[in-house]
């Protein structure tokens, strides 16, 4: 599934592409996605794309009427291409602007979604039933590790679900919390509780600076994912543990570990995380 970096990478990709732009129509080829795909984005046709923004995992395409949400899912991917390009297999929406170029989602296993967010609603501040409960975004001066020690207190669960939880902190999932929990020298499987503050911050940076190298990169390139220009992530050549059962450590050289922790392999090295 594409992390938050992939998908900050796939907004900065269209973004460009789609700022200032009108919307001529959206064209419905698959309306069941993971939910069905409501009438209502046809209220954006005729409009001029205000922004592009990004919450968690979600993408927000903003008109006057207005959001068109989109969701990668397992296997969804964006493309900015000529709109008389002929649909293939599994282009599901076109996002067809006057200038002929549209934004067209593809989604083989179709976990994906493109979901409405009406205009009176986001001037309400009304977010979407999807985003209410969620956490603070990860790269903001929002998430600090005073958050986690007091979130963490008397939690039995492992750390490692525990910074995955979207309630917490959004946008960390199985890559990036291994790559961080490795660099701040923490067990994925401690008891949340049982981390301490000090190494509570230290993990609060290292989640930081995970996030943003990987963005930087281009994302990591894992079986779906491909940048909307269609060329792969490279942070996938820099992981020190995701992936990696078997392989020496790039510090100490012990054999990585995998273990599951929450229905999700993970990997670990023993030695240098404690």
């Amino acid at each position: 599934m594409p992390e938050l970096p992939e998908v900050e990478v796939s907004r900065l990709g269209i973004s460009p592409h789609l700022i200032n732009q009108c919307i001529k129509s959206i064209i419905v080829r698959q309306k069941q996605l993971r939910w069905p795909i409501p009438d209502e984005i046809q209220q954006a046709v005729g409009l001029e794309v205000i922004d592009v923004r990004r919450r968690a995992k979600y993408l927000m395409i903003d008109t006057e009427a207005g959001s068109i949400i989109l969701h990668l899912g397992m296997s969804g991917k964006l493309r900015v291409i000529e709109s008389s390009n002929a649909p293939q297999k599994h282009d599901h929406v076109d996002i067809v602007l006057e200038n002929g170029q549209c934004l067209r989602y593809n989604d083989p296993r179709r976990f994906g979604a493109c979901l409405w967010h009406p205009h009176t609603a986001i001037e309400k501040q009304e977010p979407h039933p999807l985003m209410v409960n969620l956490g603070p975004e990860p790269l903001t001066d929002a998430f600090d590790s005073q958050r986690l020690y007091d979130l963490s207190r008397g939690k039995t669960k492992a750390v490692k679900n525990f910074i995955m939880d979207n309630h917490v902190v959004v946008g960390v999932g199985n890559i990036y919390a291994s790559e961080a929990l490795f660099f701040s020298g923490i067990d994925p499987r401690k008891a949340a509780a049982k981390v301490s503050k000090k190494r509570y911050q230290s993990l609060t940076d290292e989640i930081k600076k995970v996030l943003a190298h990987a963005i930087t990169q281009g994302g990591t390139t894992l079986k779906d994912f491909a940048q909307t220009d269609g060329k792969p992530g490279y942070f996938a050549q820099e992981l020190q543990v995701y992936g990696r059962a078997g392989k020496p450590c790039n510090r100490c050289q012990s054999p990585i570990e995998s273990v599951v922790i929450g229905q999700r392999n993970s990997f670990y090295c023993p030695k240098c995380q404690l």
